[in-house]
């Protein structure tokens, strides 16, 4: 067993080898997966360094960040032998935080495809297990003012207030606004009652002069339909 121990600890590796001094030596960008969650959990156990472990981990998700970033910090210590409380939170924070990232937009950037909008909401609904609906606010000229969340629901569908809805974006002078909201199953096609919630929003717009650009529905991972792109915005 020390033997093993020896064998397996990153203590005992060449240095050029530990995920650490390669970080230091050539760069984060050179660094494995496996490293980089290895140096967030920091150590392993007496029988498996914190590389091994971390491998093990990505294995059971098939080595997918997304996948892994779903899971909640008691999911990795019930599921993980050698994960315990403050390592599950390294964990799950430095993955929301690396997610956090890919969604900042600053205000009055111009939204101009739907792959923005994807960019800027997707670490708010990526795990969820439920609906939720959002807009983004923007002006005449489509430069970003900030995302709401309207409304939230069950696992198939959410409500959404008209009045609350639009009583926003008048308090925030937007005259343009994107249409958002996830899909938990999966599965990125429109249903019937979504394509009948744009409709109203559209039409009630038109009165308040206030344009409907394009509904994105999320799915999972970072699939994701834009009524736009599918000319679905001809009403």
């Amino acid at each position: 067993m020390e033997n093993e121990y020896i064998y397996n600890s990153i203590k005992n590796w060449a240095k050029e080898d530990r995920p650490r001094e390669k970080l230091m030596q050539i760069g984060k960008k050179k660094l494995t997966n496996a490293e980089l969650l290895a140096i967030i959990i920091g150590s392993g156990s007496k029988n498996e360094s914190a590389v091994q472990l971390a491998q093990r981990i990505l294995n059971t998700v098939n080595n997918n960040i997304n996948e892994l970033s779903s899971l909640s910090y008691k999911d990795l210590m019930n599921k993980f032998k050698g994960i315990g409380e403050a390592k599950s939170i390294n964990i799950v924070a430095s993955l929301e935080l690396g997610n956090r990232r890919k969604d900042i937009v600053e205000e009055n950037t111009i939204i101009k495809e739907p792959k923005q909008v994807h960019d800027v909401l997707f670490s708010d609904v990526a795990d969820l297990e439920y609906e939720t609906f959002w807009i983004l606010l923007m002006s005449n000229s489509q430069r970003f003012i900030k995302k709401v969340c309207i409304s939230e629901g069950g696992w198939s569908e959410t409500n959404v207030d008209l009045k609350k809805l639009f009583k926003i974006c008048l308090e925030n002078n937007s005259s343009k606004i994107i249409l958002a909201h996830n899909h938990p199953s999966g599965n990125i096609l429109p249903s019937e009652s979504d394509k009948a919630i744009t409709e109203r929003i559209f039409k009630a717009g038109k009165i308040l002069s206030i344009q409907v650009l394009d509904h994105i529905i999320f799915g999972k991972d970072r699939d994701y339909y834009s009524f736009a792109e599918n000319n679905i915005m001809n009403y």
